[in-house]
């Protein structure tokens, strides 16, 4: 007897379960977004970036190398069957999407036996947040819409090219991605993009995110909260969770000149904020933030550090370029 499909989620708020349309589900957790992604066997990356998350100490489910290992082994004994992937269009799925797909071309499956089922907006919702915010109801009938769609081998090898990308030690084809449009990975293009503006920026040596903090916090934020939920706003795509935009805030008021003066160690929701001169200074352009406090940051499998990185953001060009 032939065993059900796979299906593949990014977590446990998307209730495919109870669909009726999934017999096994497999969740997909990882903010590859941040933290090192090098290029590395799968044992060696499981322990990676295990120690990032637990280090963190954003790691709320507690996702060590054996969680990771026992994800691994659920997807590769799936390898004889179908598979079914139920992810969104922001950066945080779109790199899990290009995970997992590189894995299942690794083992030896054929595109034809696995759908992908991914949106980036649903009817009456004005601002589309994520799958979790869909009823078992909604959830079943994307199945019949054009958000389903059985891979092509074209889109496999692109995801497995993407996945490659990103990890290797140098962005230089991130803009090669981000200009690339597949009728099957609809928005790995955009995610791509918006990866690349997570570079020290030329013109202030701050990422988006970081800048959108600020922002926040010079147009009256008084709370880490506050500014989690307008610096998020201005996102077309939310895809960072509040404890990881804390973490970024945290960066920036502990920087040997800090950028934001922050009522706690620790940030969380309720602590106060506010921007330092410097942080004054380099939101209006007229100081550089990596120039002033460096940076040791990974991105994927690039490392930036020190006063000068290697690669920036180019806002004239807008595309990652080397500095």
């Amino acid at each position: 007897m032939t065993e059900p499909a796979l299906h593949v989620s990014n977590g446990d708020s998307t209730d495919v379960p109870g669909t009726g349309l999934a017999q096994r589900v497999l969740y997909w957790r990882d903010s590859l977004h941040e933290g090192p992604v090098p290029d590395v066997g799968p044992e060696e990356l499981r322990e990676t970036r295990a120690g990032f998350l637990a280090a963190s100490g954003v790691d709320d489910r507690a996702e060590g190398s054996a969680v990771f290992a026992e994800r691994d082994r659920v997807l590769e004994a799936g390898r004889d069957g179908e598979y079914v992937l139920w992810f969104e269009a922001d950066l945080y799925d779109q790199l899990q999407i290009v995970q997992v797909l590189d894995r299942l071309a690794g083992l030896g499956v054929e595109p034809s036996r696995i759908t992908l089922i991914c949106i980036g907006e649903y009817p009456g919702i004005a601002r589309f947040g994520g799958l979790g915010e869909l009823t078992a109801d909604q959830l079943r009938e994307l199945p019949a819409t054009n958000a389903c769609a059985v891979l092509t081998s074209d889109a496999l090898e692109l995801a497995v090219d993407a996945w490659a990308v990103f990890r290797a030690p140098a962005p230089d084809r991130i803009a090669e991605i981000a200009a690339h449009r597949s009728g099957e990975l609809r928005f790995l293009g955009e995610a791509f993009d918006r990866l690349g503006r997570e570079y020290p920026s030329t013109r202030d040596g701050l990422s988006l995110t970081e800048r959108r903090v600020l922002a926040a916090v010079a147009s009256g934020a008084a709370d880490a909260g506050t500014a989690f939920v307008r610096a998020a706003a201005r996102e077309t795509r939310p895809y960072l969770g509040d404890s990881w935009c804390f973490l970024i805030m945290e960066r920036l008021a502990h920087a040997p000149v800090p950028l934001l003066t922050a009522s706690d160690d620790r940030i969380t929701g309720q602590t106060r904020l506010s921007l330092t001169g410097t942080g004054a200074e380099v939101l209006a352009g007229r100081a550089d933030h990596v120039t002033i406090n460096g940076v040791d940051r990974w991105i994927g499998g690039v490392h930036l550090r020190g006063s000068r990185p290697g690669w920036r953001w180019d806002e004239g060009t807008e595309a990652v370029t080397r500095w």
